[in-house]
């Protein structure tokens, strides 16, 4: 399961799309054929993302479960600091200054700890579980792999502009931590922004990437009514990069084909207090899709794509 807690995603709504940050044809009402247009009009760039087409809509499908078992054995836990990896407090650049959290989905530990993962802990509007599993491809590779590569790319492409970028995990846990933990490192840090990365474990057929924005919710410890906004102009610039950058069409099962989908059922996004979204970058359960999760130079792509989001977004 690639969100951060053991529950489906709500049925797909429609989105309201606001001013995007960054007109693109992904993200316009009829966003499929839009982005084919937009692939067909634009012009060749260097370093041009590979083209890839996606599959006709289709009933909206639901996440397959939690992997049950590992492919691997998780790394050995490390004593890095979950900073910037270089130990300073960021460096000189246009992100000088900006604090970013990154939040690799998941932790390949998780295997070994069920009844860790499976403790209740409160997310403001109900009780769910610590952490799950994640998903992983037909042969083996798992999400928490795909997440700390890709996270580890981003950080070192945010770094290199001058963030500030910590980790709320980095191969130094044994499992977890739990999603109201992820939450308060993000709301400690004072982050400027959070993104939490992930691959879904949807039906066959079901491809593209979606980025969850979180619901106006208040209940409990949960309140997000400072961060709908400035979280929904982070997703949206997230959404017309990574498109930008992989040339991967937004999902045909989840977002009405804008690539972005709200929802309040997600600890990690209900508790946060500062901007926050989280990014499903293909299914895992698919075979096209699982391709280029498994591929490095597109993990290198999806990394880019984020980090030229958040720059936009951090830049205004």
């Amino acid at each position: 399961m690639s969100y951060d807690e053991n529950q489906p995603p709500a049925p797909p709504r429609r989105v309201g799309r606001g001013n995007l940050t960054i007109a693109i044809a992904a993200l316009v009402p009829t966003a499929l054929a839009g982005w084919l247009v937009w692939q067909t009009m634009s012009g060749p760039e260097e370093n041009e993302p590979p083209k890839v087409l996606p599959l006709p809509s289709g009933p909206t499908g639901e996440p397959g479960g939690p992997t049950t078992s590992p492919s691997r054995t998780p790394a050995s836990p490390s004593k890095s600091p979950s900073k910037s990896s270089d130990g300073k407090k960021g460096g000189t650049g246009p992100l000088a200054g900006k604090v970013v959290v990154v939040d690799p989905g998941h932790n390949l530990g998780n295997f070994q700890h069920s009844s860790e993962i499976n403790r209740l802990v409160d997310i403001g509007t109900n009780r769910k579980e610590c952490d799950t599993t994640g998903t992983a491809t037909a042969d083996g590779y798992t999400e928490a792999e795909f997440t700390r590569d890709v996270s580890q790319r981003l950080r070192r492409l945010l770094e290199k502009q001058g963030a500030t970028v910590q980790f709320t995990h980095d191969n130094n846990r044994a499992f977890g931590p739990c999603v109201d933990e992820r939450a308060r490192i993000g709301n400690k840090a004072k982050a400027d922004a959070v993104i939490s990365i992930h691959a879904d474990g949807a039906s066959v057929g079901d491809r593209g990437f979606h980025v969850i924005l979180p619901a106006l919710v208040k209940a409990g410890a949960a309140d997000t009514a400072n961060i709908v906004g400035p979280s929904r102009e982070l997703g949206e610039r997230v959404a017309g990069r990574f498109v930008r950058a992989t040339g991967s069409a937004p999902s045909n099962y989840v977002g009405d084909g804008t690539g972005l989908d709200v929802r309040k059922d997600l600890g990690g996004l209900n508790l946060s207090t500062v901007p926050k979204v989280f990014i499903e970058c293909g299914n895992m359960r698919d075979p096209q899709d699982a391709a280029l999760l498994k591929d490095s130079a597109w993990r290198q792509l999806a990394a880019q794509g984020m980090a030229d989001g958040i720059a936009g977004y951090l830049q205004g």
